[in-house]
């Protein structure tokens, strides 16, 4: 704790009357929704890693909104009507962020969207045949029109081995994580909203005014609090119904003559795979050991790495020399429900997160919502 500090340091730098944690997808969009609104608020938001920590920018970059097997299973859980309300969610979060930034800043590319069914797994395949006219009335009026369609003959194109059934989402596209994250960075930036990064929260404290925020360099104070650290979130609200999902992830080397382009899903979307400056990046297996997955440390774990290498080989890349260039891992939030967790948790501490591995999707609408939920409170 650093105990010599100014006057003026005391009152430029800790006082605010809105202090965000976590400066992901979520936390930047509350800001700046907070800022456009209220441009008098002085903001500021705290970030534990030197870059944003958790899936922001670990993810793959899919603009998606659930492939059939996914809706599947989404639908079980929660009906209908709110799934479909989630679609719109998702869609609005990405036209959100698209509108904001815009597709040629993060690198927006409508490649389409594919999901792949092996020769055994033909009744999945069947049963999500079967529901593509379901799924397309069901999103026709939040989207478009036939959105999804069988592409069995783009498989050959693509070089796959193995795969039976594909079925296409002509809506799904891709970004770049990285370009869209730092855009948002500068973006909140211009508006005027500070950020200091490797500044974890360790405690905060509430009294009647406001919020004490103590880190190891310094205690920051806030009339409003918003939190938004998605899986880490339980370190500072240990009832949240919250599970952190690990993400492995891992990037070839440049393929010369790469015939894949698109993004794709495999087994329920516990596998995704996309194209990216000639390289397959390619994450997923939480499905080998869910509970191993449920942590908040990153780094990967041989079996899951194995099963992506082996699914690069004798799937996506089976007549193609690859190399493995490097590998990371994110961290997800999932709950028993599929909507994120928006709420003012305590007076004047509000809280978002939770966005079941739909961050890119959904973030920017999470954080917009979280941010009117404070501003109603003004």
């Amino acid at each position: 704790m650093l105990f010599d500090l100014s006057y003026w340091e005391k009152e430029s730098f800790l006082n605010y009357d809105v202090i965000i944690i976590g400066s992901g997808i979520v936390g930047l969009n509350a800001a700046i929704h907070l800022k456009k609104s209220a441009p008098s608020l002085k903001i500021m938001i705290l970030e534990r890693g030197l870059l944003p920590a958790g899936a922001s920018t670990k993810n793959a970059g899919f603009a998606c909104f659930g492939s059939i097997s996914e809706l599947i299973v989404q639908e079980e859980t929660c009906g209908q009507e709110q799934l479909a309300s989630l679609i719109e969610r998702r869609w609005k979060g990405l036209l959100k962020l698209r509108n904001l930034l815009g597709d040629k800043t993060i690198d927006y590319q409508c490649l389409g969207g594919y999901e792949l069914f092996k020769q055994e797994h033909h009744f999945l395949a069947d049963t999500c045949v079967s529901k593509i006219e379901h799924y397309n009335y069901l999103i026709n009026d939040i989207i478009g029109a036939n959105a999804f369609s069988i592409s069995n003959n783009k498989i050959k194109a693509f070089g796959f081995e193995s795969i039976e059934t594909l079925i296409e989402n002509r809506y799904e596209a891709q970004i770049d994580s990285g370009k869209m994250m730092f855009a948002l960075i500068q973006y909140a930036q211009q508006l005027g909203i500070c950020i200091f990064n490797s500044c974890k929260v360790d405690r905060l404290i509430q009294e009647t005014d406001g919020s004490h925020l103590i880190t190891k360099n310094a205690t920051f104070f806030c009339k409003r609090l918003i939190l938004t650290t998605n899986a880490f979130i339980k370190e500072l609200l240990p009832s949240a119904d919250i599970t952190p999902g690990r993400g492995q992830v891992l990037i070839t080397k440049p393929i010369k003559d790469l015939k894949i382009a698109g993004t794709f899903h495999y087994n329920k979307g516990y596998y995704y795979f996309r194209n990216i400056n000639n390289r397959i990046l390619l994450g997923g297996g939480r499905n080998i050991d869910f509970k191993a997955e449920e942590t908040t440390t990153f780094g990967q774990t041989e079996p899951v790495q194995l099963a992506l290498e082996n699914l690069l080989k004798d799937v996506i890349l089976p007549k193609t020399a690859f190399e493995i260039d490097y590998r990371w891992s994110g961290i997800m939030a999932f709950g028993k429900t599929l909507e994120p967790f928006i709420e003012e948790i305590k007076l004047n501490i509000f809280c978002a997160t939770r966005c079941n591995g739909m961050g890119v999707a959904i973030g920017a609408q999470t954080g917009e919502d979280v941010a009117n939920l404070l501003l109603n409170k003004l």
